[in-house]
């Protein structure tokens, strides 16, 4: 055993790491195809952004073998140390940070730079598993709930006032986790309902949506009040008006936030997307060339390197956030499927292997990894094809940068390395 437990490799999943290498590169076709020129650039330059992803490709290697190289205690003993350390890098943005974008998200090392958000997730991932695998942790108490929400929504808050939004978004995932190791469906309900009333306010305006829900609780009152005719059912009317109270209040603050505080570009693109403006031209040119690009492709595709949209360069920024849209027109319909496919299994494979853990710790890291990779796919790919709003949130293996490839590569070997220790009495 202990001679296993030397071999880096000893107990790796290796469908795991066949699907991960698909991922990264399919992923890095598709960049190349979405950034050629007519000039001949050798592939390892940093003077174009295929070139600079195959070198990012290449330091995954040497970065899987330092992470296999730590046995699975390390993740579980230090994950507290290097979550601060996480936290750090955040707040060290505002000091020597680049803005790129309105954003001040980057360390700007020459030429290279790095995006500490995309790496804050894994460590999130091992503070969490950290702190609902203590046996003395009790979930069931709203204490020990607001210790996980802290824990969660400090990088978050963190990363939105970068301001980068889209990132902040991604923490969200971590309540699937929540769900799973006993948080109840009401803060999920609360969430759904959240978004419900600050969308009908968008559309409908605050003055309908409150008269609207007045209405609705006045009748399901009575309604109440007087089923089953004799039995007369007595109500808190302090409650109602309460919540109600509470729920006004919230759709006044919604409307008086997105024509206040929201800044135009915010409301033209959620504007756009539930169907009050159309601006193709505009603010949504891009998911609107995105969405032609895909429609384009077909079932089958026009073929790698073929697609006149991309290769025309249709689609602003194709290499990163839209990167899915080159994968649609080159690959169509049935490559897009394929893609998706093999998420499906990572995550499956994941989830699977997370339940077969004894250690509670591996079993929690695990579906935060599944959880993030889901929430990342399915934003990305409903923004891409115009069923969500634009946000900046990258497809995991397939979207240009390194901090993104590394971020993700992380998340996804540190569970490998986990999993790979799962049977080991340490």
């Amino acid at each position: 055993m202990r001679q296993e437990q030397n071999n880096i490799f000893a107990g790796i999943d290796w469908l795991l790491v066949i699907l991960f290498t698909i991922l990264v590169c399919f992923g890095w076709l598709n960049i190349y195809s979405a950034s050629k020129t007519n000039e001949d650039i050798e592939l390892l330059s940093f003077s174009t952004k295929y070139g600079k992803q195959l070198i990012f490709i290449c330091l995954t290697i040497p970065l899987i073998i330092i992470i296999l190289f730590f046995n699975s205690k390390f993740y579980e003993k230090f994950s507290s140390v290097l979550y601060i350390i996480s936290l750090v890098s955040l707040v060290g943005l505002f000091v020597f940070g680049k803005t790129i974008n309105g954003a001040t998200s980057w360390y700007n090392f020459g030429v290279l730079g790095l995006q500490p958000s995309e790496f804050v997730k894994a460590f999130t991932a091992l503070a969490v598993a950290k702190l609902l695998s203590d046996r003395q942790y009790n979930f069931k108490l709203i204490k020990n709930q607001i210790k996980a929400f802290v824990i969660i929504f400090t990088p978050a808050f963190l990363i939105t006032m970068q301001p980068d939004v889209g990132s902040a978004l991604i923490y969200l995932a971590f309540f699937f986790v929540l769900h799973r190791e006993g948080l109840t469906l009401n803060y999920i309900t609360l969430g759904t309902l959240v978004i419900v009333l600050f969308v009908l306010t968008i559309l409908f305006g605050t003055s309908w949506v409150l008269v609207s829900l007045f209405l609705l609780i006045t009748i399901f009152t009575i309604y109440i009040t007087y089923k089953g005719g004799k039995h007369f059912i007595r109500f808190n009317w302090h409650k109602i008006i309460a919540v109600y109270a509470i729920v006004a209040i919230f759709i006044l603050g919604t409307g008086f936030a997105y024509n206040n505080v929201f800044k135009q570009h915010h409301r033209d693109r959620f504007e756009v997307l539930l169907g009050l403006k159309k601006d193709n031209q505009g603010i949504g040119y891009n998911s609107h060339q995105s969405e032609l690009t895909i429609s384009s492709g077909g079932l089958s595709g026009k073929g790698f390197l073929k697609g006149d949209l991309t290769q025309g360069d249709f689609v602003p920024e194709q290499h990163t956030d839209y990167i899915f849209s080159v994968i649609g027109e080159e690959w169509g319909f049935f490559g897009s499927s394929l893609v998706i496919i093999l998420f499906m299994l990572m995550m499956y494979r994941v989830i699977y292997l997370a339940e077969t853990h004894a250690n509670k710790f591996g079993r929690i890291y695990g579906y935060s990894l599944a959880s993030i990779l889901f929430f990342h796919v399915v934003v990305n790919v409903g923004m891409v094809i115009g069923l969500l709003p634009t946000v900046g949130i990258p497809l995991p293996f397939f979207s240009y940068g390194g901090s993104s490839l590394w971020g993700f590569t992380i998340l996804l070997f540190i569970f490998i390395r986990l999993d790979a220790h799962k049977n080991y009495d340490w």
